[in-house]
């Protein structure tokens, strides 16, 4: 089925805005953050407005329908990813939390899942900070050796030493699935195989995968996988892990107080299972709403039709970007194994590259939304000789209008410093 793109748009009431001075916007920054249709929105108020109220802990009318829309969302969620059983589906505020919390109990956790001097963590180049900087922490911290594959000319993952990188001592395997600033789709059926080979725990960063692609855990064979409301049509604060049972019911706590407890003494504690045992406190209840209602959406629309779509927009946008004379590609140069994010530097002639800050102010003028910087993933710019690029990001909502209009937005940005 094709995506009724033009009915699509009609659901996002920000798509409609005019920006600067007067012009309609065109939002291609969805990598960072994806807008909102009305379902979200409704969901969200209709819950605040007719149901609030706190979950799992009253009897009263209220507090039984909040906590039966807060399990729906779960519900909602497992079944969008396929896992195996609900209680596999974490709630935290993001991504980041949920790699930290990783990070954290597997730093924490004896023996045979714990870190210490002596094993290895492997990550990659091309990750988020939010997949780095975590592990750098708890490798610091329990003495074990953090280890990379790094990345090829055209921003693919080298595979050739996978075996040497990932070897008998490697405890934990942590793996973008697709770079938010390359938009590289990465083979992990490769690595999660060599991973399981020398019995490694495989995490998986789905954040730039689960809005744009079918993500279906099962299927994937990762131990864990994170990913993020915000950037697959829901709201902020309001992020998921999903971890295999067994897994989860072993690690320890990431976070204590409410909810999560079993029973409370003064010289101890016990906790409950899984999912509450790592949801302490009062969560997002009204996020996990929205997020409940973005998954339906999404689920409506289907997600094969979703990738069908985007990999179109990324086919189009990249033929018309690499007519741009000056306008360098990072990552990859095909649509293939491509995800919904492309980076770019700019050059004019006789002055050298435009930074990516300058062309995203021009931009922006013209009513083009784009992101510029490192994106959170500074050694991929290091990597390729670069301070950072400008990214042009894609969602369902996206049109090859719009594409044109970034290209006919460039050539402006070349004109008005010179060329």
């Amino acid at each position: 089925m094709t995506l009724d793109v033009d009915l699509i748009r009609k659901d996002f009431p920000i798509l409609e805005r005019k920006v600067g001075d007067g012009r309609q916007l065109v939002y291609l920054d969805s990598a960072a953050s994806s807008q909102k249709p009305r379902q979200v929105i409704d969901a969200m108020s209709d819950y605040y407005a007719l149901h609030h109220s706190n979950v799992h802990r009253g009897v009263h009318a209220l507090a039984e329908e909040a906590t039966a829309l807060y399990e729906g969302a779960r519900d909602k969620v497992a079944a969008f990813i396929n896992a195996p059983d609900r209680n596999e589906v974490i709630f935290t505020k993001n991504s980041s939390e949920a790699l930290n919390l990783v990070a954290s109990v597997l730093g924490w956790a004896g023996e045979p899942y714990g870190l210490g001097p002596g094993d290895r963590v492997v990550i990659t180049q091309m990750e988020h900070h939010s997949n780095i900087v975590p592990w750098q922490l708890t490798t610091q911290r329990t003495g074990a050796e953090l280890a990379w594959l790094n990345l090829t000319d055209d921003g693919r993952l080298d595979l050739s030493n996978l075996d040497e990188v990932i070897d008998e001592r490697t405890k934990v395997v942590s793996v973008v699935h697709v770079s938010n600033i390359l938009g590289t789709v990465n083979p992990l059926d490769v690595i999660v195989r060599r991973a399981h080979d020398v019995g490694a725990i495989v995490v998986v960063d789905a954040s730039q995968s689960a809005p744009h692609i079918p993500l279906d855990v099962q299927a994937l064979g990762a131990d864990f996988v994170a990913f993020t409301g915000h950037k697959m049509l829901g709201p902020t604060g309001i992020g998921v892990l999903w971890g295999r049972a067994e897994l989860l019911n072993e690690l320890p706590p990431f976070l204590g107080g409410g909810e999560m407890v079993g029973t409370v003494t003064m010289e101890g504690s016990t906790y409950a299972p899984i999912p509450h045992k790592y949801e302490a406190g009062t969560m997002p209840i009204a996020e996990a709403v929205g997020l409940g209602a973005a998954v339906d959406y999404l689920t409506a629309l289907g997600m094969e039709n979703v990738a069908a779509h985007e990999h179109e927009i990324v086919s189009y946008a990249l033929e018309r970007l690499k007519t741009i004379e000056g306008l360098r590609l990072i990552g990859p140069q095909t649509a293939d194994a491509h995800g919904a994010a492309i980076s770019f530097t700019l050059e004019v002639a006789g002055l050298g590259e435009i930074h990516p800050h300058d062309v995203g102010q021009v931009l922006d003028e013209q009513g083009i939304a784009v992101r510029v910087g490192q994106h959170c993933a500074r050694p991929v710019c290091v990597r390729y000789g670069i301070p950072a690029t400008t990214r042009a990001s894609f969602s369902v909502y996206t049109t090859k209008a719009e594409i044109d209009a970034l290209v006919e937005g460039l050539d402006y940005v070349k004109r008005f410093f010179g060329a």
